[in-house]
């Protein structure tokens, strides 16, 4: 994994639009079905804050939960875990390792082979297709 990426607070808001700040650095949730367009070519899906490759297009599933869910990182060095407690729930939380951006959160009901569904804000990633 390559070095952490640190920055302020007024840095990331000045990268970043108000959803994908509001999302990846104060753990907010996107709205669902609001990324309907989300491209199914071949390619990488990159952590908006820092470019890390998160997850790959031949990983990703429809879900029916109105958000981008895969079934597997690229690699797991580079998506971390949490529990989250928030909402009264017990949840896993996933970011981005590099960056500590929110992604959104890891479920077991997922498809085969690993049976997990990361169930992914839109608005933290970016999609690189391939070349």
């Amino acid at each position: 994994m390559t070095d952490k990426i640190v920055k302020s607070d007024a840095e990331w808001q000045a990268q970043l639009s108000p959803l994908a700040y509001k999302v990846t650095r104060k753990h907010g949730t996107e709205r669902a079905f609001s990324h309907d367009n989300f491209p199914k070519d071949p390619g990488t899906f990159l952590c908006i804050c820092c470019g890390a490759p998160l997850f790959g297009q031949d990983t990703k599933f429809d879900s029916g939960t109105g958000w981008p869910s895969f079934y597997a990182p690229l690699d797991d060095d580079l998506v971390g875990e949490q529990v989250d407690r928030t909402l009264f729930m017990r949840r896993t939380e996933v970011h981005c390792n590099r960056c500590d951006a929110h992604l959104g959160h890891v479920f077991p009901d997922g498809p085969k082979p690993t049976g997990l569904r990361y169930c992914l804000n839109g608005v933290a990633l970016e999609f690189e297709p391939d070349a």
